[in-house]
This record gives C-alpha cells, sequence and structure tokens, in this order.
C-alpha cells in the first residue's frame, strides 16, 4: 500500500500527458470532472452562462498550465475544484465592480423621484396664497413686486409668502423631517 505522501498514479500519469500535450487527456480530464468543474461555478455564481463560461475557463487553464499542478499537494481532483472556485469567484467580484456604477446610478434616480415627488406633494398641499405666489413668481417669471401686483397684496406679503413657500419647498431634500418642522430652537 502506498504511502500519504504518493500521490494516485492516475492523478501523476494525467499531468504528465497534459505536459506532453495530449489533446486525449485533456478530453478524458473533461469527461471526468466537467460536472464538478460546472456545478461549482454555478454554486458560486448562479447563473448557467456563466458556469458556462467559467468550465471553459477553467479546462483551457488547466491544458495551458498543467505544471501549475502539484502532485505531492493534493488530489488532482482537489486541484480542478481549487481552480474553478477561484475562476468564478474573481468572475463574480468583477460581475459586481461592473454593477456598482448600475447601482449607484438606480439609488440616485431613486433619490431625485422621491425629491421631486416630495416636492409635488409639498407644492399641491401647501395654501393656496403660498403656492399662488410660487406660481406667479417660477412659472410667469415674475418679481416679488410683480407678484404682488397680480395677487393684490403688498410688497412685504408677496415677499412672505415667496420665502415660506421657497422654505417648504427646500425641505424636499432633507427626508428625514417633515414639511415645516423646525425642532428645537
Amino acid at each position: 500500500m502506498a504511502g500519504k505522501d504518493v500521490p494516485p498514479r492516475w492523478d501523476r500519469k494525467m499531468q504528465q500527458r497534459l505536459a506532453r500535450g495530449e489533446a486525449a487527456a485533456l478530453g478524458e480530464l473533461y469527461d471526468r470532472f466537467a460536472s464538478l468543474v460546472h456545478s461549482l461555478a454555478h454554486r458560486v455564481l448562479g447563473d448557467e452562462q456563466a458556469a458556462d463560461a467559467v468550465t471553459r475557463e477553467v479546462f483551457a487553464h488547466v491544458w495551458e498550465h498543467p505544471e501549475t499542478f502539484d502532485p505531492k499537494q493534493g488530489l488532482l481532483r482537489s486541484w480542478v475544484a481549487a481552480v474553478t472556485h477561484r475562476v468564478a469567484v474573481q468572475r463574480l467580484r468583477d460581475r459586481e465592480e461592473r454593477e456598482q456604477p448600475r447601482r449607484e446610478e438606480l439609488e440616485s434616480t431613486v433619490r431625485r423621484a422621491s425629491v421631486a415627488a416630495r416636492a409635488d406633494f409639498i407644492v399641491h398641499s401647501m395654501p393656496a396664497p403660498l403656492r399662488a405666489a410660487l406660481d406667479s413668481a417660477y412659472f410667469q417669471r415674475r418679481d416679488y413686486r410683480q407678484t404682488a401686483a397680480d395677487l393684490g397684496v403688498t410688497e412685504d406679503e408677496a415677499r412672505r409668502r415667496l420665502r415660506l413657500g421657497l422654505q417648504l419647498l427646500s425641505t424636499a431634500h432633507d427626508t428625514g423631517t417633515p414639511p415645516g418642522y423646525r425642532g428645537a430652537v
């Protein structure tokens, strides 16, 4: 019986055949370990197509670098599994790096939509005199004097309405406090 430090004969022979460039050895290795490689890759990535790509990459690596397998370090099956895990995890990291900007863009879009919805709610729920003053100043491009004349109020009253309306609208960006809340002074 062979000692524990002696690798299985099949593993040593397979490495030698791969090192000599025997295509039949790669086919035999593929037949033996393809399902292992594919299932490990699929478990890490959760994607059938990505697992297929990892399977191809792992066997290409084995074909191009058979010398990186050391039979004294363990079984060929374990080495192939380790290569698979390394490649699949790297693919997962690459995918997350590509998706990170998309997530940030989506979060930014959601924030902008939230602020817009909040501003719309504030405008529609504010008293009519404030809304009329803002409408005159913003949509009709009128200054506070023209707004006062349009609304039939004093210039001071027009400025007060505009200031209060703008203060309410400014809370649309601050989603942590309700409109009109000033906190302890």
